[in-house]
């Protein structure tokens, strides 16, 4: 068989759990979007639910197809809907026959993956948007492993993602492109700033209220710049199931943290913040530090992962679960303007450069043709 022109990438297939509004969700919307717009079917196949994205998908002409998959603790019957729903995922892929999937996180590739090959879809692409959870190898491992085998090819979010695949899950570096997140054209559009009422500096995180964010250290942080006398507004953006004991904390030690809850569109908290700040543990590249660098914010995050690459000389980065160097990264930004305006202009600029959605979407369409064109030569 002769190998494929570009042209003949028809069909692309988007599997994800569900379309909340995580870093992996956004950017799986906005590529589907993207790749519609350039003249190539899209589909979006969705493990267990849909969210927020699901309706921006569907008025563009995109397919959205739940799946009917269930937790495992749903009770004595989940394994029976679970086989169910991963029969209906192989017929919906032959049916459909597209020419790539592309699976974002773990629980998706780790059904998809044999999913494409029973359906016999040409070119299976596994994603990796955070680094590795497995401390010691085990089950979970060792079925990951088998599963990557099966993938034509592995995409990371970043380099220190791919590094961490290439080391811990041991994947050749052959199969792995590292092909940075992309940011929405109005991300860099000027917007009117959501004041929060206080006389304080405003400090705001974007993330989901979940352990490995961080928050408890952000709030203990707060705490520190109230004993030195500079106390500031903390402004939640998010929810999750640390939002009562992040709550209980706030209260414990008296300081001004707000709940906002979750929001579609932070751009307007984000013009009105004096400093953004991710305290996280741990993260692949971040789309909330991504969306403060276009808002031209300065930014104080832990470096770990894929931080420093969005922020080395453009941001102050600071040791993981470490509140007191914290509270001095962010000190350091609200007492210094002129370094804090030029941090801001440094990243903004940056993030115009590396972090273009055009860019994102070509990326991924040449690695979704060569690998096409491999296959068919076989």
């Amino acid at each position: 068989m002769s190998p494929r022109k570009q042209a003949d990438l028809q069909r692309v297939a988007l599997l994800n759990g569900q379309l909340g509004l995580g870093g992996a969700e956004r950017q799986l919307s906005l590529l589907a979007l993207e790749l519609r717009a350039r003249g190539v079917e899209v589909c979006v196949l969705l493990l267990t639910r849909g969210g927020p994205h699901e309706a921006t998908l569907r008025d563009a002409g995109i397919a959205v197809h739940h799946l009917g998959f269930v937790r495992w603790s749903s009770g004595p019957l989940a394994p029976v809907w679970n086989i169910r729903a991963f029969g209906r995922m192989v017929r919906l892929l032959r049916r459909i026959e597209p020419d790539v999937l592309h699976a974002f996180l773990m629980e998706s590739y780790l059904l998809g993956t044999p999913a494409a090959r029973l359906a016999r879809v040409p070119v299976m692409v596994s994603g990796r948007r955070g680094v590795s959870n497995f401390k010691k190898r085990n089950w979970a491992f060792e079925l990951g492993t088998m599963v990557t085998r099966l993938a034509d090819h592995v995409v990371a979010n970043a380099v220190a993602v791919a590094r961490d695949a290439r080391t811990v899950e041991r994947i050749p570096a052959r199969k792995i492109s590292v092909i940075y997140n992309g940011l929405s054209r109005s991300a860099f559009d000027p917007v009117e700033p959501e004041l929060i009422d206080t006389r304080l500096p405003v400090v705001v995180c974007v993330a989901g209220l979940r352990p490995e964010k961080g928050h408890r250290f952000l709030i203990d942080a707060a705490a520190i710049l109230s004993r030195r006398g500079r106390p500031c507004t903390v402004a939640l953006v998010g929810d999750g199931a640390e939002r009562e004991n992040l709550e209980a904390r706030t209260r414990a030690l008296g300081v001004d943290v707000r709940f906002l809850g979750t929001r579609m569109d932070v751009r307007p908290l984000l013009a009105g913040a004096d400093v953004v700040a991710l305290p996280s543990t741990a993260e692949g590249l971040s789309n909330a530090i991504m969306e403060a660098m276009a808002a031209g914010r300065p930014v104080v995050a832990t470096a770990v992962d894929g931080n420093p690459e969005l922020l080395e000389d453009r941001g102050v980065l600071v040791p993981p679960a470490d509140a007191v160097a914290l509270s001095d990264g962010i000190l350091r930004v609200l007492d210094d303007q002129e370094f804090a305006a030029g941090l801001a202009t440094a990243a903004r600029a940056w993030a115009r450069k590396n972090l273009d959605l055009d860019a994102m979407v070509d990326e991924h369409v040449a690695l979704y043709r060569r690998l096409l064109e491999e296959r068919c030569a076989r």
